[in-house]
């Protein structure tokens, strides 16, 4: 075959795998192929050629694209953190709005409530708890509760229990999201009512300083894995174009990547409530700028984190594989 005729024939995939190179796998492994068949056929033929030089530099791109995502794939945790979860987080944008204000609203009929019924308290709480804490605010010690176990035990209980829970919440959206919302349900009840327990007691503000030190990680991780269970609900209530089967194993999935994500939360959420919170008579200065800090990481990576990823053109196929824009 003549050389001219070689490269009319070739021309035009040549100059798409030039102009639109792409990060898919497998076209990636298609398009590497059919190059090295032409570079082979051009060395055979027109060795010295230029044309031998050009589809020699086109495949030498993309088995630096190639290379490039292999050594991404050595570090996938760093990946998972990096780019992953917040693709993953920002895909479900409006469904962990919609968790968030669920739980709040059910926080404020919580506060509500008690506000207008005096035994709704202990009926949310418990006599038990009231009575405590009751007890100890006669004895000027009203958050005396954080100090009574020994801060290693108390971090490992409280650890385990935070990560029961995000996993019963999450389980329970097989349910097709109802188990999920009737947790975020209770648990908003009772957070509500709780913190008007303190409002009434004249303790509003120091229930903020001391409780939400590990509460604002605690609660948030909460509504998240709210959310993670709501991923997997809803696969089953609405499965697209896939079978039932399918849109539950892949929402399942992706709710399970945010589970797991929440655990090192939860961990500093127990450390925090056990070794920190402790400390009821730490400098205001000092409480408010831990809680700051958990609101403010929060806020970072599920919110402002996944856009900016997203924005700088990394993509998340349905099938959760990472896809990094093009290099300039």
């Amino acid at each position: 075959m003549r050389e001219s005729s070689f490269i009319k024939r070739n021309l035009q995939r040549w100059k798409k795998i030039q102009q639109e190179p792409t990060e898919d796998p497998d076209e990636m492994a298609e398009r590497f192929t059919g190059l090295l068949d032409d570079l082979a056929y051009a060395k055979t033929f027109y060795g010295h050629s230029k044309v031998t030089h050009y589809i020699n530099g086109l495949a030498g791109g993309i088995f630096q694209r190639i290379y490039r995502n292999h050594q991404g794939e050595r570090n996938r945790l760093g990946n998972f953190v990096a780019y992953k979860l917040p693709l993953l987080i920002r895909r479900h944008h409006r469904l962990f709005l919609f968790t968030f204000c669920y739980f709040l609203l059910f926080c404020i009929i919580g506060a509500f409530s008690a506000a207008n019924d005096e035994t709704f308290v202990r009926g949310v709480l418990g006599d038990g708890y009231v009575n405590m804490t009751e007890q100890n605010i006669e004895k000027g010690d009203p958050f005396g509760v954080y100090k009574n176990q020994n801060s290693w035990s108390m971090w490992l209980l409280i650890a385990y229990n935070n990560i029961q829970v995000s996993l019963l919440c999450f389980v329970m959206g097989i349910a097709f999201s109802a188990g999920t919302l009737w947790i975020l349900f209770r648990n908003g009840i009772m957070l509500g009512s709780f913190q008007y327990f303190f409002f009434s007691k004249g303790l509003g503000w120091s229930s903020v300083l001391v409780i939400w030190i590990h509460g604002t990680l605690e609660i948030s991780s909460i509504i998240i894995a709210g959310t993670a269970g709501m991923i997997m609900g809803n696969s089953l209530l609405f499965p697209g174009t896939h079978t039932r089967k399918e849109s539950l194993k892949r929402g399942a999935m992706e709710g399970l990547r945010v589970i797991v994500a929440l655990v090192p939360v939860f961990i500093v959420a127990a450390f925090l409530e056990s070794f920190i919170t402790r400390h009821t008579d730490m400098p205001v200065a000092l409480s408010i700028s831990i809680l700051a800090l958990s609101l403010a990481f929060i806020i970072w990576y599920f919110v402002i984190y996944p856009i900016r990823v997203q924005r700088k053109g990394f993509r998340l196929t349905a099938e959760g594989k990472l896809i990094k824009p093009p290099s300039p």
